[in-house]
């Protein structure tokens, strides 16, 4: 277990302390040494051993305000035991009965052996002295004390570490770099690291050091944070405040790197989400993902000669009035398809107007519930930086700035920007998984349209990142009818312009993509707000059922199998949609030939589409029935009772409907 309140921190009196009992073991074994009446050589060179050894517990003892209780504490606990050693030898010394037993063990040896225990101490402590008072500068670094013969990266820690508390900038920078390197090669060192106070001056210096240094430091927090109880103690000495701070206002190239170790201590705490929420977390990330994305270029902004509110040129071009605006607040759905072009309706199809629509949208709510001065503070998400009374403030520069100093962000060079938005959608899809407030947070703010662009003209790790950010979105948003109702309604453009994107990818069918099995994914997870007219990603699911990679088959399977089954209450629909597509002829193949891992998705999907459209014509010439009696009798089905329940419905439906064909009996037969 972590000493979570032994971090690194100035002494003061509590060195003294520590210091008293060693001090006066020293002073007894200075005077039982004079004291001795045999061996009196080697008591002198105890002797003199010891009082160096005093003298620098004394000078540690006025040094200690600069001294740090970790390798305090160890290396003067060893002393002290070296000091009693010493006494008791030098004791033995002074009377003859005592010499009877000091020759029983070996004097010499005895002697040797603690002369090496306190050569041992003055070492340790002079180095102890060094590290802590850094009067050596650097120099220091190239010896460790004897101490760390047992554990050498014990004392590297705590030499950079103190490094951290007294160095330049530079040496500090290095000195969090050095801390990187370890916790990267070995999660054992990243523990020691967090054990022995680290954490503390590295936030300090992600907090107040230069650029550079910055970097390291959360570079380091991000590598250290490998596990629950690591994380929990980052988040107890103040990580939370630390990492929101930088997120707001530092260089875009530490905010990128504080994004990845949001993102990493995310993924490995879970229980940490919601503290992250609490600081802003994703009102930040999601501004970092705006920035310079939707209204990047001219096309996905409404340009004017005068200056005006993207709300004002909507009402312009649109055929409503101020009531009808004021109306669509209280009756979103109904509003929506004469305000919004359906972006899928047209062609080709125009997510850019899906982007002006939207941002419009947010736009028209907050003036439909506003005054004009609270709507033009609040909408820009800046909160008082701007000018209530600036009329001709650009909307959607403002509308970008999400609590984050935006100076000099634009001259950043475009590597920077593209990692800024990685990290950001990597933290995003960290905070969203499985947790519906966070989910609900993202989808209410313009993160959805973010996706979608970047989903389109992202890098590959941007899309990736963006990718997997949409897959736990809409895997929350599949268990919560709340969040599915209200972020993804068959109306809603930001969901349209998401889905766009995906199906854009599933469409090209490439198993190479890292892109294809998210994206199918979230397909399946969105299975439930899809309209029975709304067919045009069932084909592409249905063509990669023929795919030669197992796991993008199976990932069709499974995402189909979701349009297809009972609690889809456009079941008959969608099971219709799939066989018109031809999907029945290849779960067949699947079910008979397709690897383990594809087999039971596939009969899953069959027995659903022929539970729900026993009297399809399709399902009859490609003689289902006998695939389905066939597969009750296999082994891969006898410990899946929820798929023998399936198998046992299906199959009665479609005797009423079905005779037992030659085929299925010969690949009945085949299989035996």
């Amino acid at each position: 277990m972590f000493s979570f309140s032994c971090w690194f921190a100035p002494m003061g009196d509590i060195v003294k302390k520590i210091l008293a009992k060693p001090i006066q073991l020293a002073d007894q074994v200075t005077k039982a040494a004079d004291e001795a009446t045999s061996f009196k050589q080697e008591c002198a060179e105890l002797k003199s051993k010891t009082e160096k050894l005093a003298a620098l517990l004394r000078q540690a003892a006025r040094a200690s305000s600069e001294l740090y209780e970790r390798p305090t504490r160890r290396i003067i606990d060893e002393t002290e035991q070296v000091l009693d050693k010493a006494l008791a030898l030098v004791l033995k010394c002074r009377g003859n009965a005592l010499m009877k037993r000091v020759f029983t063990l070996n004097p010499s040896a005895a002697f040797r052996k603690v002369s090496s225990h306190l050569e041992n101490s003055v070492g340790d402590v002079s180095w102890l002295l060094r590290v802590s008072a850094g009067e050596a500068g650097g120099e220091y670094l190239g010896g460790l004390p004897p101490i760390a013969a047992n554990e050498p990266i014990l004392c590297l820690i705590w030499e950079q570490i103190a490094v951290l508390h007294t160095g330049s900038p530079e040496e500090r920078s290095d000195a969090a770099a050095s801390l990187v390197s370890l916790a990267s090669g070995s999660q054992r060192y990243g523990k020691l690291i967090i054990e022995e106070g680290g954490v503390g001056p590295l936030l300090k210096l992600l907090k107040e050091g230069k650029s550079e240094g910055q970097e390291n430091a959360a570079r380091a927090v991000g590598l250290l944070g490998r596990d629950p109880e690591s994380v929990e103690h980052m988040i107890h000495v103040g990580a939370c405040s630390v990492l929101a701070k930088i997120l707001k206002e530092g260089p875009m190239k530490v905010q990128g790197v504080v994004a990845w170790a949001v993102s990493e201590l995310a993924a490995n705490y879970p229980k940490s989400q919601d503290l992250f929420a609490q600081h802003k977390m994703v009102t930040l990330l999601v501004g970092h993902l705006a920035f310079e994305t939707v209204e990047e270029h001219s096309k996905y902004a409404i340009v004017s000669k005068k200056p005006t509110s993207i709300h004002a040129l909507v009402v312009a071009s649109s055929n409503t009035n101020n009531n009808n605006l004021r109306k669509h607040n209280l009756h979103h759905d109904a509003e929506i398809p004469t305000r919004i072009p359906h972006p899928f309706g047209e062609g080709p199809r125009n997510l850019h107007r899906v982007i002006t629509s939207t941002i419009a949208m947010h736009a028209a709510n907050k003036q439909g519930n506003e005054t004009n001065q609270n709507n033009q503070s609040k909408s820009n998400g800046v909160g008082n930086d701007g000018k209530l009374g600036n009329n001709n403030q650009n909307h959607q520069r403002n509308y970008s700035h999400s609590g984050i100093n935006m100076k000099g962000r634009d001259l950043e060079d475009p590597g920077t920007k593209s990692y800024m938005k990685e990290m950001a959608a990597r933290a995003l899809w960290q905070l969203a998984k499985g947790n519906s407030p966070i989910c609900r947070s993202i989808t209410e703010s313009r993160a959805l349209l973010c996706f979608a662009v970047l989903l389109e003209k992202g890098t590959e790790a941007v899309q990736y990142n963006s990718a997997m950010a949409v897959m736990e979105i809409t895997a929350v948003a599949e268990k919560d009818p709340e969040l599915r109702k209200s972020a993804f309604k068959p109306n809603s453009p930001a969901c349209k312009a998401v889905v766009d994107q995906v199906v854009k990818i599933i469409e090209k069918a490439d198993s190479d993509s890292i892109l294809l099995i998210p994206c199918i994914k979230t397909i399946g997870n969105l299975a439930r707000t899809f309209k029975a007219t709304e067919t045009r990603m069932i084909g592409p699911l249905v063509r990669l059922l023929d795919e030669r990679e197992a796991e993008v088959t199976r990932e069709a399977s499974i995402a189909l199998a979701k349009f297809a089954c009972t609690e889809n209450y456009l079941h008959v629909d969608h099971a219709k949609a799939i066989i018109s597509a031809g999907g029945a002829k290849h779960l067949i193949q699947l079910v008979y030939f397709g690897e383990e891992m594809v087999k039971i998705p596939a009969l899953l999907l069959l027995s659903y589409i022929a539970m729900h459209v026993p009297d399809s014509d399709e399902l009859a010439q490609a003689e289902v029935l006998g695939v389905i009696e066939w597969a009750s009798k296999q082994s891969f089905v006898a410990h899946n009772q929820t798929l023998e329940a399936l198998l046992l419905d299906s199959k009665s439906k479609l005797e009423l409907y079905q005779s037992r064909g030659p085929r299925g009996s010969h690949q009945l037969h085949l299989h035996h």
